[in-house]
Order: C-alpha cells, then sequence, then structure tokens
C-alpha cells in the first residue's frame, strides 16, 4: 500500500481505519488521537471488574500514560511519550486514594517509553536511544546531567517504542520492534533484544525474530526471561496469535518467516525451512490481535492464587472485524513450566465500546498493583480485598 505525501506520517492501524480497510476496528478516539475521557468512580464501580479477592480503583490520570515503576517508597515513575517526559507521582502518604502530587523527572526527551532503575540510576528507552540520569529514590530527586549511554537505535517505523531493564545478572535488555508489519530489515537491531552493559558498552544481539516485544520481565523464583510479543496482522480476524516467548540467549523466535508454533508464514516463509524448523515456539499463546504489551511478575505477599504470577496488559484488537482484548490476565507458571491465563482486570470493552486500553502493571513494596491506561489516561490501583 502506498502512502501519499499527507498520510505518511500516520501509524499503519490509523491509516487503514481512515482508508476503510476490512478487518480494521479500532477506537474512534484512537483514529483522531484524542482517547476517552477518564472513567469516573461511579462508572468504574458499575463497569470495571476485578479478579475475586481483589478490589479496584482510580488513582491516578496522567494523559496518554504508558510504562509505569513502582519505586521503594512508594512513589510511581511513569513514562508519556506523547508529552516527551518521565513523570513521578508521589506516594499515597495521607491515605486518600490518591498521589499526593507529581512532579516531572525528566523531560525533553525523543517519546520516553521504557523505564527501569538500577544502581542509583534511572533509565529510559527512547525512540533512537537509552540514556539514563542520577536519581534518588528517597527524595524523588534527579542530579547531574541526563546521559545517553546506547545511542543509534533505529528510529520510527510502525513499533517505535523502546523497552529497556535490567537483568538478575546486572546487565541492561532492551527490545527494539520490526518497521513493519512484515518484512526483510535492513536494521541489524531491528525485531531484536540486545543486552548491554549499564554504562552502555558491550552492546549485543540477545535473541532475533521478535516481531514486537513491548515489555519483559524474568520469574521471581526460576529467573526464566518472558517477553510478550504482537503477532503480525492481515492475515484475519483469527490468526495468528499473539506470543509469550520465554527468551533464552542466541534465541530465534521466528519473525518474519514463522508465525504461531513454527507455521511458514505466507510471504516470507518459503525457502527459510531451516530456519522455521530450529526457531523457538512460543510458551504460550494470547488471541490474536490482542496485542499484549506490558508484563511484570508479582513479588510481594498477595492472594495464595496470585504468588508470582505475572499481570500482563492486552491492549486490544485493531486489525479483527469484532474487537477483542482490552484487559488485564494475570498468568500462572506450574512448577512444569505449564502456563494458564485468568482475567484479571476487563470490562473497559462492552459491546464494542472501549473506554480503556491496557498498558502496563507495577507493584509496590506494599503489595500495592498499578495499572496504566493510555487511552483514558488513568492509573489504576488495585488492592487485595480488606
Amino acid at each position: 500500500m502506498s502512502r501519499s505525501p499527507l498520510l505518511a506520517f500516520l501509524p499503519l492501524p490509523v491509516l487503514l481505519a481512515l482508508t476503510g480497510c476490512p478487518g480494521v476496528n479500532m477506537p474512534l478516539g484512537d483514529v483522531f488521537g484524542d482517547g476517552a475521557k477518564p472513567p469516573e468512580p461511579e462508572q468504574i464501580a458499575s463497569r470495571i471488574q476485578v479478579a475475586d479477592g481483589f478490589e479496584i480503583s482510580r488513582y491516578a490520570v496522567v494523559p496518554r500514560a504508558r510504562e509505569i515503576l513502582a519505586t521503594a517508597t512508594g512513589d510511581l515513575l511513569v513514562s508519556v511519550p506523547g508529552k516527551s517526559h518521565v513523570v513521578r507521582l508521589r506516594a499515597d502518604a495521607n491515605g486518600d486514594g490518591a498521589p499526593d502530587g507529581e512532579d516531572i523527572v525528566v523531560g525533553e526527551l525523543d517519546r520516553p517509553n521504557g523505564i527501569d532503575l538500577h544502581d542509583g540510576w534511572l533509565y529510559v528507552a527512547e525512540g533512537s536511544a537509552i540514556g539514563r540520569i542520577r536519581y534518588d529514590v528517597t527524595t524523588g530527586k534527579t542530579s547531574g546531567s541526563y546521559e545517553v549511554v546506547v545511542d543509534g537505535l533505529p528510529n520510527g517505523g510502525n513499533h517505535w517504542r523502546r523497552t529497556v531493564r535490567f537483568g538478575p545478572d546486572g546487565m541492561g535488555y532492551a527490545t527494539i520492534g520490526s518497521s513493519c508489519n512484515v518484512c526483510d530489515e535492513e536494521e541489524p537491531w531491528r525485531a531484536k533484544m540486545l543486552r548491554f552493559a549499564p554504562d552502555g558498552s558491550d552492546v549485543t544481539i540477545y535473541a532475533r525474530g521478535l516481531r514486537n516485544s513491548a515489555d519483559f520481565d524474568w520469574h521471581p523464583t526460576t529467573g526464566a526471561l518472558y517477553a510478550t510479543d504482537n503477532g503480525r496482522d492481515l492475515l484475519g480476524d483469527d490468526y495468528p496469535p499473539c506470543e509469550l516467548n520465554e527468551v533464552v540467549e542466541g534465541g530465534d523466535y521466528g519473525w518474519p518467516v514463522a508465525n504461531a508454533d513454527r507455521d511458514p508464514d505466507p510471504d516470507y516463509g518459503e525457502g527459510q525451512e531451516a530456519r522455521i524448523a530450529a526457531s523457538l515456539p512460543p510458551v504460550h499463546p494470547f488471541p490474536p490481535h490482542n496485542a499484549p504489551l506490558g508484563i511484570h511478575f508479582l513479588h510481594q505477599p498477595q492472594p495464595a492464587d496470585y504468588q508470582h504470577a505475572a499481570i500482563v496488559g492486552l491492549h486490544g484488537s485493531w486489525n479483527r472485524s469484532e474487537k477483542d482484548g482490552y484487559k488485564f490476565v494475570s498468568l500462572h507458571v506450574a512448577a512444569d513450566g505449564g502456563i494458564t491465563s485468568r482475567d484479571f482486570v476487563w470490562g473497559f470493552l462492552v459491546d464494542d465500546n472501549v473506554i480503556g486500553r491496557p498498558v502496563d502493571a507495577a507493584e509496590g513494596p506494599d503489595g500495592t498493583i498499578y495499572l496504566s491506561d493510555d487511552y483514558a489516561g488513568v492509573i489504576y490501583r488495585v488492592r487485595a480485598s480488606g
């Protein structure tokens, strides 16, 4: 599909929606860029549902909030790519159910998305680089200058948001999504997971074939690294599934030559039999086009069924004739590695009406679970009942 100069700046889902492409059904607020109005407490109580044993409330309004990170003091860091900054929501010390204030931690960035804290630094994954600044968790203040540690990330394209996290080995990890729905990439870091030293040196390709791994996390007890991945579009409503992959060093997860459990891709699979056979299949499928984004394994004490479960935000489909997803799910990893999924927070989609698009999850030091929604710009707070 060729684009006129006037449409060239639009993301593919929005472009297809505006041009009336079959199989495109996305929230109107995303088409026109204004999102949805944050739901009031009464609407949350009547519409948003949460798993048994938990209760949910609106914690804060941060328009276009994306990834979130809870600190040891109970503050919440939130990336806002559309406003080029990262904000701090101060911990709710007075117990009124809302942050005690909001500050910009670092600004004037290139669409910041992924954030993590490591060894006294706040790391930020921008569109074209990974940078860091000294950050004092106790005071919530930065010091010194912001510095780029990994430069030259391929910018733009369909999947321009970058994610950064530090692993148990003390190394930084970052994912770079593909520039397209399906194609042969020219940039060597596209559709890859990178690993690097904290100062940005020794950048290596850790894994490949990851079309758009929007987030990843390590299991608290096994140490296994799990990453969400968005399956390709334009192959119908119900194929291929989105994925959860257990990522290992040197692993190839198939994109663009394979989908699902090593199914040859209809456009790029021909002649790639050897690579497809050697690729690693997902350890858990998400429904097609549900767009899994943030993943966070729970560490703090929770109701028994949720010890070390992972909370995943399903952003919701656009490439389906009927919308699907638009909820948070919990993933439960059994001793044998088997994974089961349960609805955790839902009700954002009712009768084709969308009031929220789940993104990310974080966990405070007291076990409070925070959830971000970049469509209504809401941070939700989930706590064990009672």
